[in-house]
């Protein structure tokens, strides 16, 4: 283990999904399709082509498996990587126990 590592969960490569993002007053400001460099039980790392803001919260549909979920999260972190592409860090915020449950399972190296 790299004990320079200061994250509370290991990270997973994971896949493609949907968001939409929130502003203050909880209306739909963007939308889009992302890729999501990796993920863990409190978060994902997201590529998208547009920044968005720490203020604002995102609604994320993702694929684990063969369960969908929708995820509220909120970014933590944004970083430019290029010309129109960013890298944000989504902390989850009011994990369900559903949402929970697939992010573990999708996680889960043994696949239990």
């Amino acid at each position: 283990m790299n004990t320079n590592e200061k994250r509370k969960h290991p990270r997973v490569n994971a896949l493609n999904l949907s968001y939409i993002c929130l502003d203050e007053d909880q209306q739909v400001i963007k939308q889009g399709m992302g890729r999501t460099l990796n993920v863990s039980e409190s978060g994902i790392l997201l590529e998208t082509h547009f920044p968005i803001e720490t203020k604002h919260t995102v609604l994320l549909s993702i694929g684990f498996k063969d369960c969908l979920v929708d995820i509220k999260g909120r970014p933590a972190h944004i970083r430019s990587t290029g010309p129109d592409v960013y890298e944000i860090g989504i902390e989850f915020i009011d994990l369900d126990e559903t949402a929970r449950h697939a992010v573990k399972e999708y996680l889960d190296p043994l696949g239990k």
